[in-house]
């Protein structure tokens, strides 16, 4: 008898090493590296760490007979601890993939130890274009969007409209740089013009004076190239001097979240346009993730933390699929596997890193238009992947055209 217990017992514990064979450290692992107590928490913050929680939870908790664990930690919006923290999840607690990263100077920073670790960094919440172009690796994915994509299509239409010259008001860090030199670029395309420019740093106290500057300037368009609290105190202070009430300049949110429009308010916000990778009320599929996640959090999801989920759930169906763990597998079976989801249509992976999917232009409601809570945006236009991104010729990715990832 006791012999059979035994034999039980191993064989057991046999079929369990054989089923997490590729998997290293017996578990799978999972870091959410955000904003969890400044200016981008509502963006992503602690409803980040939920999605990606929704995600694994979703999955079953497992993924090849071994569980997969999330943890999580606050950046402060510094680099050097970003990158300090995330080498400490690769070499000390056996982290497999790291993910959110907003802001976009974060995300830079902890691509660099990623790529020196071989381990995967999901920039969910990341814009800057220069994470598909001359700073891409082949250990990082750029997956909700990117300033292109926000940006091009959403000025290009206002030009046309009449809309053609521009002020821009930019937060002076990597993604500032990034939303107005995409939205310049778009802009001197349409033949329109740039007339100036006013830089803030983060989380800026007063920015009385830098409107005062776009006023002057007579710009038909204010572009705000900033994110977060920023844009929301950029938006109030704007309707505070009266710059953007009807008939004088316009407010272009060139990164604006559903988050922002409930902090500002429908009377406030309504009209503004904007590019969102992602709406709630979009479709059934949307819905009905959606309201999970209020039922969670008590807020509908930003476009950063439905990319969470998304990415983290495409990270473990391919460690899934590939039989492993290991970053380079992984990695070549995600790119290969379509994204079509609640969050992303017609997304694919490209040798750069950049996940292209379908963007939409929508237009802030008015009080009147919104008939139930968190009714805040109609989509005006579905633009594709292929025209909502740079094209992948035009890549400044050393890894376009060569060999996408390189084994240790």
């Amino acid at each position: 008898m006791y012999r059979q217990l035994a034999c039980t017992a191993a064989c057991a514990a046999v079929a369990m090493t054989a089923n997490a064979a590729g998997i290293s450290d017996g578990a799978v692992k999972i870091g959410v590296l955000t904003d969890m107590s400044s200016i981008f928490s509502d963006i992503g913050g602690k409803g980040s760490v939920v999605a990606a929680q929704m995600a694994v939870d979703d999955f079953g908790g497992k993924v090849l007979g071994a569980p997969v664990k999330v943890i999580s930690a606050d950046h402060q919006n510094k680099t050097d601890v970003a990158a300090t923290v995330a080498r400490e999840w690769f070499d000390n607690q056996q982290v497999d993939m790291v993910q959110d990263l907003l802001p976009s100077s974060v995300a830079l920073a902890v691509s660099n130890v990623a790529k020196e670790k071989h381990r995967i960094a999901i920039a969910s919440g990341a814009g800057t274009t220069k994470l598909s172009n001359e700073a891409c690796s082949p250990y990082t994915i750029q997956y909700s969007y990117d300033t292109y994509a926000l940006t091009t299509s959403l000025v290009k239409a206002m030009a046309r409209a009449g809309d053609d010259s521009w002020y821009f008001l930019t937060v002076d860090y990597a993604l500032g740089a990034s939303l107005k030199s995409d939205s310049a670029a778009a802009l001197n395309a349409t033949g329109g013009k740039v007339l100036g420019e006013s830089k803030h740093p983060m989380h800026a106290a007063d920015l009385s004076s830098n409107l005062l500057q776009a006023q002057a300037s007579h710009a038909k368009v204010i572009g705000l190239a900033n994110a977060g609290a920023d844009t929301v105190n950029a938006i109030k202070t704007a309707r505070e001097f009266g710059i953007n009430a009807p008939g004088k300049q316009k407010i272009a949110g060139l990164q604006m979240f559903i988050s922002d429009v409930h902090s500002l308010g429908l009377k406030s916000a309504q009209g503004m346009m904007l590019t969102t990778p992602f709406y709630w009320d979009r479709d059934d599929a949307s819905r009905a993730w959606s309201q999970r996640f209020y039922a969670k959090t008590g807020r509908m999801p930003t476009f950063i933390q439905a990319g969470v989920y998304s990415s983290t759930l495409h990270y473990l169906k391919a460690v899934q699929a590939s039989g492993t763990d290991a970053s380079d597998a992984v990695l070549a079976q995600m790119r290969k596997t379509p994204v079509n989801d609640f969050f992303a249509t017609n997304g694919v992976i490209r040798a750069d890193g950049l996940m292209v999917h379908d963007m939409y232009i929508a237009e802030v409601k008015s009080p009147e238009q919104s008939k139930k809570p968190w009714d805040y945006y109609a989509i005006r236009q579905t633009i594709s992947a292929q025209d909502a991104y740079a094209p992948l010729g035009a890549s400044r990715c050393p890894l376009v055209g060569g060999k996408v990832a390189a084994s240790k």
